[in-house]
């Protein structure tokens, strides 16, 4: 009896005290990612930008100002309550559908072929699209905690609510993020108890629609060769190939111990396309090595450790699928990105987290690391 009490107290005293108890590992490891990737977004954005006259701490400057505003919403992220997010899911999915909506109007500009930004003073721009990854997974999370028995009625009706916005970023289109936005919903779905014969169901479902997508004109030509270059690389001898052939070999130009930090021959003479955003994991691979990409990678390991550990320590279930969902798209992400880079996943311009330079796929990433600490933080209620 006096060891029940004195637990209970215990456990009064940490949750009154909530901001003791964030993550620090996880906080720890974040930091270190993005510390390391605004160095190799300067080594390999400089050459290219004072060969075209501009500053070559550019990128690097608003890299920075991305991390220090993705800190603040970190933070402001942690000082709401999940849980009342969670009650407000229903106009949060209504705002996600209709900025969605909105980006593909008029109002809503295009780069590289895709109708996805909305221009902001100051040459930034903001990506709706990025967004709805964060706030479809507490809209799903609500829904999903509210029914004990996950069978087809629920399930028809869990899909039809991811079904919207993964539409809408086709219609931009942008076959990457619909792809980590379904990742997210299978992640969640299969947490949730859902049978493995419907998940089997829903990932041949999702393997025939990204084909369909390819054959049906959605996309332009050069996106389609993107895409799927990677399937016969010797064939293709267009630019998607010339992209991952360069990338390949920055990587394996690094050894075991890499070029040096600055000191990349690939990186310097600009031979990457995109290196500092989608590609930047070539420069890690060519300067540091095997070494720098394996430390890197074990970064990735213990941020998604964490995630997941968190997950079975959330006080609700709403809690634990959000988790789930956040170590869905986040585990895509690095697969993905890293993937494409080898020449093993398609090129979808999917950044690698908290290291390519972007201003909103940098701010998802803080805003949904601060949504996972918020849990951690109310584990004892």
């Amino acid at each position: 009896m006096a060891l029940t009490k004195s637990l209970t107290a215990a456990k009064k005293q940490l949750s009154a005290k909530p901001w003791r108890q964030v993550d620090v590992v996880l906080l720890g490891a974040v930091g270190a990612l993005s510390v390391l990737g605004c160095l190799m977004i300067y080594s390999a954005s400089r050459s290219r930008l004072a060969a075209q006259g501009f500053s070559r701490t550019y990128f690097l400057e608003r890299q920075i100002g991305f991390v220090l505003v993705g800190i603040m919403l970190m933070f402001f992220v942690m000082s709401i309550d999940y849980r009342k997010m969670r009650d407000m899911s229903p106009l949060i999915y209504i705002g996600v559908v209709g900025m969605l909506l909105l980006v593909l109007s008029p109002l809503g500009s295009a780069a590289n072929g895709t109708q996805g930004w909305f221009s902001l003073p100051g040459g930034f721009q903001l990506q709706p699209s990025e967004f709805s990854k964060f706030f479809l997974i507490i809209v799903l999370a609500s829904y999903i905690s509210q029914n004990e028995q996950f069978h087809i009625p629920a399930l028809i009706r869990t899909l039809a609510i991811a079904i919207v916005p993964i539409g809408l970023v086709l219609l931009q289109p942008d076959l990457g993020t619909a792809m980590v936005l379904g990742a997210i919903s299978i992640g969640m779905l299969s947490v949730a108890g859902t049978r493995g014969r419907y998940l089997l169901v829903l990932a041949i479902f999702a393997i025939v629609s990204v084909v369909g997508v390819l054959q049906m004109g959605v996309l332009k030509q050069y996106q389609v060769d993107r895409l799927t270059v990677f399937l016969n690389q010797d064939a293709d001898k267009g630019s998607s190939a010339y992209n991952v052939d360069q990338s390949k070999t920055a990587i394996g130009n690094g050894g075991m111990v890499g070029k040096g930090l600055f000191k990349g021959e690939q990186t310097n003479l600009s031979y990457v396309p995109e290196q500092h955003t989608d590609f930047i994991f070539t420069a890690i691979g060519e300067e540091l090595g095997f070494l720098g990409s394996t430390t890197v990678l074990g970064l990735f390991g213990i941020i998604a450790w964490r995630m997941w550990r968190i997950s079975r320590a959330a006080p609700d279930a709403t809690g634990t699928l959000i988790c789930i969902g956040v170590v869905s798209m986040f585990v895509f992400h690095v697969f993905e990105n890293i993937g494409m880079t080898m020449g093993i996943m398609p090129i979808t311009g999917i950044p690698l987290p908290f290291v390519s330079y972007g201003g909103s796929a940098v701010l998802l990433m803080f805003m949904a690391v601060g949504l996972v600490n918020n849990i951690y933080m109310h584990r004892y209620e």
